[in-house]
Order: C-alpha cells, then sequence, then structure tokens
C-alpha cells in the first residue's frame, strides 16, 4: 500500500516538477509568467496533436517516432507560447500579470479548440481522443523493475518522462548556482541595470530562459497526457496542476533541486484522500486545498526569517527601460 501511495504520488508530481522548473527558470529572469497553465495546456494538446497525426499517417506505429514527434511538438507549442509572452513583455514592455493571465486563457482556449476538433475527426461518442498506443511507448518500465519488489516499485516504474523530469531540476539547478551563465541570469533577475551595466545581455537572458523554462513547463502538460492519463486526451480535463506549479515554486524557495521533493510532496497531498476510506467529497476538497496552505505558510516563515537566498528575485515582476538606468 505505502509503495502504491508513493508510486501515485510521484506520477502526479511530475506535471508540477516540470511546471515548477520551468518557471523558475524564467522568474530568475525577473518575470513572473502565470501564463503557465495555459503553457502546460499548449504543451500537451500540441503532443497529441503530433501524436494523432503520425498514427492515422502510418499503419505500424515505430517506437521512436512515436516519442520523438509529440516530444518536438510539444516543446515547439510551449518555447512559442512563451515567445509571445517574451515579445509583450519584454520588447512591449506589456504588463507582466495581465500579460500571463491572458496567456492562460489563451492557451487553454487553444487547447479546447485543436482538442474539440481532433475528437470530431475521430467520430465517436465520448469526447475524448485515445492514444493508447503511445501512450503505452511512453509508459514502458524498465524490464527489471518488477523483480525488484518494493525498491523497483518506488523507483524504477515510471515512464521515461519522469526521470527526465528529475534530470531537469537538478541540472537547471546546477547551472543556476555553479555556472556563469546561471550567475548572469540571476544577476539579470536581482538587478538588470547592474548587470546591463556589466556587459550582459539582458533582453537576451530574459528571452532565453523564459523560452526555454516555457518548453520545460509543456513537457508537463505532454507527461500528464501520455503517461499519467493513459494517452486519453479531454478538454478541460487539466485540471489546476498549472496553478499548483506555480505554488510550488514558492514552496521550494526558487530551487529546482527543492521543488523534487515539493513535487511528490503537493502529489502525495493530492492523492491521498483516494485511499481513504469513506472520504466524502467535502473532505477530499479539503485535502486539494493543502498545497496551496502549504504554500502559504511556507511564504509566511521565508517572509518572516527575510534570508536573502529564500527571497524571490530582487526585480521580479519589475519591467526594465534600458533608457532609464
Amino acid at each position: 500500500m505505502i509503495a502504491t501511495i508513493i508510486q501515485r504520488a510521484v506520477m502526479q508530481g511530475t506535471p508540477l516538477l516540470f511546471g515548477s522548473t520551468g518557471e523558475i527558470l524564467t522568474e530568475k529572469s525577473g518575470h513572473l509568467n502565470l501564463g503557465i497553465p495555459g503553457i502546460m495546456y499548449v504543451g500537451a494538446i500540441s503532443g497529441v496533436a503530433g501524436s494523432f497525426l503520425y498514427e492515422q499517417a502510418v499503419a505500424s506505429v515505430n517506437p521512436f517516432w512515436a516519442v520523438f514527434i509529440p516530444l518536438i511538438c510539444s516543446l515547439i507549442g510551449s518555447a512559442l507560447m512563451g515567445l509571445i509572452y517574451c515579445f509583450l513583455t519584454v520588447t512591449l514592455r506589456a504588463n507582466q500579470n495581465v500579460t500571463g493571465l491572458a496567456l492562460t486563457t489563451f492557451g487553454i482556449g487553444i487547447g479546447n479548440f485543436f482538442g474539440g476538433s481532433l475528437i470530431k475527426l475521430v467520430d465517436t461518442d465520448v469526447p475524448s481522443i485515445s492514444l493508447s498506443t503511445t501512450s503505452t511507448i511512453f509508459k514502458t518500465q524498465l524490464p527489471f523493475a518488477d523483480k525488484l519488489g518494493w525498491f523497483g516499485e518506488i523507483f524504477l516504474s515510471y515512464g521515461f518522462l519522469v526521470y527526465v523530469a528529475i534530470i531537469v531540476a537538478l541540472v537547471s539547478s546546477y547551472v543556476l548556482q555553479k555556472t556563469r551563465t546561471g550567475l548572469h541570469l540571476r544577476a539579470v533577475g536581482e538587478s538588470p541595470e547592474t548587470a546591463d551595466a556589466a556587459g550582459i545581455n539582458v533582453s537576451k537572458y530574459k528571452y532565453v530562459s523564459t523560452c526555454i523554462g516555457s518548453a520545460i513547463a509543456g513537457l508537463g502538460g505532454l507527461y500528464y497526457v501520455m503517461d499519467y492519463a493513459n494517452g486519453v486526451w479531454s478538454n478541460n480535463g487539466f485540471g489546476d496542476r498549472g496553478w499548483l506549479s506555480i505554488a510550488l515554486v514558492i514552496f521550494s524557495v526558487w530551487r529546482p533541486s527543492i521543488s523534487i521533493l515539493g513535487s511528490i510532496l503537493f502529489g502525495f497531498l493530492y492523492v491521498i484522500p483516494t485511499y481513504i476510506p469513506g472520504i466524502t467529497v467535502s473532505t477530499k476538497k479539503l485535502f486539494e486545498m493543502l498545497p496551496y496552505v502549504v504554500t502559504i505558510i511556507v511564504l509566511l516563515i521565508t517572509s518572516i526569517r527575510d534570508k536573502k537566498e529564500n527571497q524571490p528575485p530582487a526585480a521580479l515582476g519589475l519591467p526594465y527601460f534600458r533608457e532609464e538606468r
């Protein structure tokens, strides 16, 4: 039972880990992107569209192309959403909060429109698309996982995107803390005026970090559909995972490595009501609130302690005008 709960928590938390890692990279450049829910939605539908068209075009599915095509489509679709956000907030200097919220609405609208169009092509009574063949490939486990008992079930029984999410978080943490590129990115987020005076291309770092962060977040949407939801796409079926990803950024105090544990905790809080016998719907809703409550508590604690390393970038959400420095 415990091994099963942990396994489900990891699977539930993986989309959040992708989303929070991508958002941390964006926020480290000084931009608060509230469009993450919409970007994850676009990443999901882009991968679904690519996979659907590929499955329809061939008689026999090749495992490599079945993974490669939706991955590339997801990365391109979500990166384009990040590019739109950058153009509006960096180049045109639009308000970041308004732009992010508009991007979320826009992304969900795009997902529902193209999702609905694909559902009509399937001509089914059920309002969903099932990509079971591609999903089976995405969910392929290590061949020896079943032979290792509880260890294999807890650590080795996942599709490859779970391990990709962990690796991306660890690499992002290393880049931010141990490399010159990470130092420059953090400088841009803390004081773009100082970074600009030091010869750092502020706009370049903002564009690149936001687009890469958006692409990473989009993989969270792809994972949810192809792995967690067994390849089934249904409109408005993504829930509040995008917003939980943003909450996880605060919970992890802007550190991708801590997001790994935080995503598992959030996933645990999300799935634990399922294993409580006789739980009511209202009680289940209270459990679903717990990740946000925990985030608020962490935010209060970090604000009271006021440690520099636990605070958001100093220029987060503030537009930068080079002409005014």
